[in-house]
This record gives C-alpha cells, sequence and structure tokens, in this order.
C-alpha cells in the first residue's frame, strides 16, 4: 500500500482516495476472517490512537489528506507490527516519520553549502540578515527551475525579501517562478514508509534513543 502510494506522489503528487478504501476494506476482511477476532479488535482500537493525531496534522496544514487517510488505514492493516522485540506505539510510524524529517532539510544545507563554494551569490539581490539567510538554506534553496516547491521569497518596494512562512500542505500553490528561493514540498508519504519500515526491523526510534520499555 505504502509503496503505491509513494509511487503516486512522487509521480502526480495526488494519492486517489480508491487506495485507501480499497486496502481500508482489505483490512476489515482480514479482521474478520482473523481467528482471533477480539484480540485483534482491540488491538486495531489501540492502534487507531493515531486517527485524531494524523486529522489534526491534515486539517491544520502539517501534511495532506492522503499522509492522514494513510495512516489510519496502515493503523487497522497492520496494527502497531514489528519484527523485533523492540517497543513499538500506535504513534511510532509517525514518530520516525518526524525523524526523518531531518535529512531532506540536511540536503538542503549540503546543496547551498556546495553552491556557496562554487562561488555562486545564492543571495544576489537580497539584504537580509545572517539569521534569515541561515534559516533559508535550512529550509529550502534558490531553484532555477522550481519543480513542486513553495516560494519563500517575495518582492517589496522593488527590494527582494525572504518570505519564511508557513505554507499549507493541502492548499498552498507550487511556485513556478525561475531562479526563486523555494523550500520543497516534500512527499511527506516517503517519510511515513520510511517510518514504518524502521518500525519493522527496529521499533521506535525514540523509545530505544531513551531506554523506554526496554
Amino acid at each position: 500500500m505504502l509503496g503505491i502510494a509513494s509511487f503516486y506522489d512522487i509521480w502526480k503528487r495526488e494519492i486517489h482516495d480508491v487506495l485507501w478504501i480499497g486496502f481500508g476494506a482489505f483490512s476489515v476482511v482480514l479482521l474478520f476472517i482473523d481467528p482471533n477476532f477480539s484480540e485483534s479488535v482491540m488491538t486495531i482500537l489501540i492502534s487507531l490512537i493515531i486517527a485524531p493525531f494524523a486529522i489534526f496534522l491534515w486539517r491544520t496544514g502539517m501534511f495532506g489528506g492522503a499522509d492522514a487517510f494513510a495512516l489510519i488505514v496502515l493503523a487497522s492493516l497492520a496494527p502497531m507490527v514489528t519484527l523485533t522485540d523492540n517497543p513499538v506505539t500506535p504513534l511510532t510510524t509517525l514518530s520516525n516519520a518526524a525523524l526523518l524529517f531531518v535529512f531532506p532539510l540536511l540536503a538542503n544545507v549540503i546543496r547551498n553549502s556546495i553552491s556557496i563554494l562554487k562561488n555562486e551569490n545564492i543571495f544576489e539581490g537580497f539584504n537580509e540578515t545572517k539569521f534569515k539567510k541561515s534559516l533559508a538554506m535550512i529550509i529550502g534553496y534558490r531553484a532555477k527551475k522550481p519543480n513542486y516547491g513553495f516560494a519563500i521569497e517575495k518582492t517589496e518596494g522593488g527590494q527582494k525579501k525572504l518570505n519564511i512562512v508557513f505554507h499549507n500542505a493541502e492548499t498552498a500553490e507550487f511556485c513556478s517562478s525561475t531562479n526563486t528561493w523555494i523550500t520543497p514540498g516534500i512527499p511527506y508519504i516517503l517519510l511515513i514508509t520510511g517510518g514504518f519500515i524502521i518500525q519493522l526491523i527496529y521499533g521506535d526510534i525514540l523509545m530505544n534513543f531513551f531506554g523506554i520499555g526496554v
């Protein structure tokens, strides 16, 4: 399910609801043919604690509806499943995914650092503080031909300014202007997929790091 969703999110940045309906229905079928029906129902109900968190993040624009549906359906299809003896919770996939978010930020820093080493003036036309420039280098980069990114610059009185604001993942429009500072619209479903894979083979990153439940 997550593999199919990731493919479509990268390709079209859109995942049809049919995918979630189909796998949601499949999870119901699996439940009713499970010999341990009562135990499975209880496990799924506990796992669905993720649902209000996912819906909240969706409605506040932190990520898209597809990401919320992915977490909810996953909770019913593979509730708190892991191949290890390490502890997991209903929030493990989400917390693992959140930690993976550091890699796109690191990629931005590396990309911008390489541009600077090449003597490229990535802040040409800007008169901003070092703090704002540093923040921009972490969350974005200057794109010659933006593709699936949100603008983090604007022009006021003929002067370019960094416009570092929150972009609603569900409603914000992608930038189409050339040579513009953008923050990439990261397909969060990839991070969810990565978070779930880590849950399978390692468990909960934070719980293991702090030794909780071990």
